[in-house]
């Protein structure tokens, strides 16, 4: 049975799930968890509520034809790969990131949350962040600028990324064949782009120019300190 996802929005439009899968497929999914596993500009996207809508549109059979176990495995790769490019960015940038002036598409603000993200859980913030808006994108590129070990970021980056893009896309499968899920489906995509909304709108109202960047260099630092002992 054919099940109507007519989410209401939490944000801009075009971040809305439902209509980027309808609108660029499977292509668009891989994309979006590219950009936002580790590329500046790609915070803004709704990872988690497009991995766990397209779990259920596979399930549903609606815009996504493919097979679950295709669509997990080309998923995992895309967050790997973006995680990757991000490791590399930080580890070429170097601490001149927190020197990068406030823009509309990047804060300050942003980087001091990974790095205080990094600097607590250290490599397994590679695994944790996964699953944390925002943090998700910028915590591989605060390891490259902390010059972590090369093979054991990729260890975590791989473990990371399959959990989290497997795991989502697997749930929301799942919960997709529950009756209560389906007569509720509205909600609980609402739900889970929430984080999104918020954060959008913390960052409007913030200040500028509120972070700090002179304490944050001092963070990585430490952090760097601490991930190559």
């Amino acid at each position: 049975m054919s099940t109507s996802l007519a989410l209401p929005a939490a944000g801009p439009g075009f971040l809305d799930p439902e209509w980027l899968i309808s609108t660029f497929g499977l292509i668009g999914i891989l994309a979006i968890v590219f950009a936002e596993s580790g590329l500046l500009v790609g915070f803004f996207f709704p990872g988690d509520s497009l991995l766990f809508t397209a779990g259920l549109l596979v399930a549903d059979g609606r815009y996504l034809q493919q097979p679950l176990w295709l669509v997990c495995l080309l998923v995992a790769v895309a967050a790997i790969a973006g995680d990757q490019v991000g490791y590399l960015f930080g580890k070429r940038v170097g601490p001149s990131l927190f020197r990068r002036p406030n823009s509309r598409l990047f804060k300050q603000e942003n980087v001091q949350r990974a790095n205080d993200f990094f600097a607590r859980y250290g490599a397994r913030s590679i695994v944790l962040a996964r699953f944390v808006p925002v943090v998700r994108t910028f915590t591989p590129i605060i390891a490259g600028v902390s010059r972590m070990r090369y093979r054991t970021f990729l260890i975590y980056n791989v473990l990371g990324g399959a959990l989290w893009g497997i795991g989502v896309t697997v749930l929301g499968y799942f919960l997709g064949q529950i009756a209560f899920v389906k007569s509720n489906i509205e909600f609980i995509v609402l739900v889970s782009v929430l984080p999104i909304g918020i954060q959008l709108l913390r960052s409007r109202h913030r200040r500028a120019g509120t972070g700090h960047p002179e304490a944050v260099r001092a963070r990585v630092t430490t952090a760097e300190n601490g991930s190559t002992s």
